[in-house]
């Protein structure tokens, strides 16, 4: 028997063997009802072969996760026929089996798309936010055409935010009717929704040190991959997303979220409102470099007002209030600032859960 192969950082494999972190992700994978994912997990598992090849792989992408879709990768992009086809059939003995060898035959490419890849899932439930507090922004800044400039390497849908139909709970629908992607939203609470159309969109800007190019089969493919094999329904609406993001794909500026700031901005025409989005992204950036961000936001508006729109965990982004609720509460807030050369304000327009399907407005309409 081989000695023990510790899973490496992550929350599957800290304190354990990489085998225990393969047969609970599968357990929980079948609890799940993923069957193709369970099987490939607990195949992998049991075959210290197979964990022996794993080793290839860096300690930080070793998690079961990431290397289940690299191995979903391989198979859609045809350079694993055996595991594709399982997948395709969706024969679990056959992709478990398909699996233990395309990781025996190729370690060394599984190990190389790992470190070049992380998980990622095409988000369409942050538009349920954007699009009512996008709305706002250019209502208040009396815009009748604005420019996104999105911040994060987050693969979503915050560029196409006016593309979408948006149903609420509350009998109203915004956004197109005719969009090939259609979104629901819980509204609670005793404020409603304001009635406001988003203006024009002249410009969509993506940028980020890591961003998905929806239009490059490599990265459509991955984010396919992100998904387990047997989740048609999953995979419909991320094909839906990808057509529609497709059609007006965003300008990417790949660079620091901070120090490119200007570039971004410059590339929204004069006469339009540049709105700034980050949705759960500043959570990832140390505190020094939320507050050089909130800098650069208010040296740009030194010239020309900007529009800030950040849905946020509580107490995540500078100047945002956070209303007295705790760190960590289980929600995010959403929070708009307008930087017109003066110093940083910013209101809470609402709450927001689970990821924003659901949400209570707070503001004045």
């Amino acid at each position: 028997m081989p000695e023990p192969i510790t899973g490496g950082a992550g929350p599957e494999g800290r304190g354990r063997t990489l085998a225990q972190a393969y047969r609970r992700f599968g357990e929980a994978r079948s609890a799940g009802k993923s069957p193709l994912d369970a099987h490939v997990a607990l195949a992998l598992a049991g075959s210290d072969a197979a964990l022996r090849a794993l080793e290839a792989v860096p300690a930080r992408q070793r998690r079961p996760a990431l290397v289940l879709a690299v191995l979903h990768d391989l198979a859609l992009a045809g350079r694993a026929a055996a595991l594709g086809a399982a997948y395709a059939a969706a024969d679990a003995a056959a992709a478990a089996e398909a699996a233990v060898d395309t990781v025996l035959r190729m370690s060394g490419t599984v190990a190389d798309v790992a470190v070049r890849r992380r998980l990622r899932t095409y988000d369409t439930t942050s538009c349920l936010v954007l699009h009512p507090a996008v709305a706002e922004a250019a209502h208040r800044a009396g815009a009748g055409v604005v420019g996104l400039v999105d911040l994060g390497d987050a693969a979503t849908l915050n560029l196409q935010v006016d593309r979408v139909g948006i149903a609420c709970s509350d009998g109203q629908f915004r956004g197109d009717t005719s969009s090939p992607v259609q979104l629901s939203a819980t509204v609670v609470g005793s404020r409603p929704l304001p009635a406001r159309t988003l203006p024009v969109v002249v410009a969509r800007v993506a940028l980020g040190t890591d961003l998905v190019d929806v239009t490059a089969p490599d990265d459509a493919r991955w984010l396919r991959a992100c998904l387990s094999p047997d989740q048609p329904e999953q995979l419909s609406t991320l094909e839906t997303a990808l057509a529609l993001a497709a059609t007006t794909p965003p300008l990417l500026l790949r660079g620091d979220g901070v120090e490119e700031l200007p570039t971004a901005l410059a590339r929204v025409p004069a006469g339009a409102l540049p709105v700034v989005t980050t949705t759960w992204t500043l959570s990832s950036w140390k505190p020094e470099a939320r507050l050089r961000f909130l800098h650069r936001l208010q040296e740009a508006a030194a010239g020309r007002t900007v529009a800030w729109v950040s849905v946020e965990g509580v107490g995540v982004a500078p100047s945002v209030p956070t209303l007295g609720d705790r760190r960590a509460s289980g929600h995010s807030l959403i929070a708009l600032a307008l930087l017109d050369g003066s110093g940083p304000h910013a209101d809470v327009l609402g709450r927001c859960w689970s990821r924003g399907r659901l949400l209570s407005w707070l503001a004045d309409g």
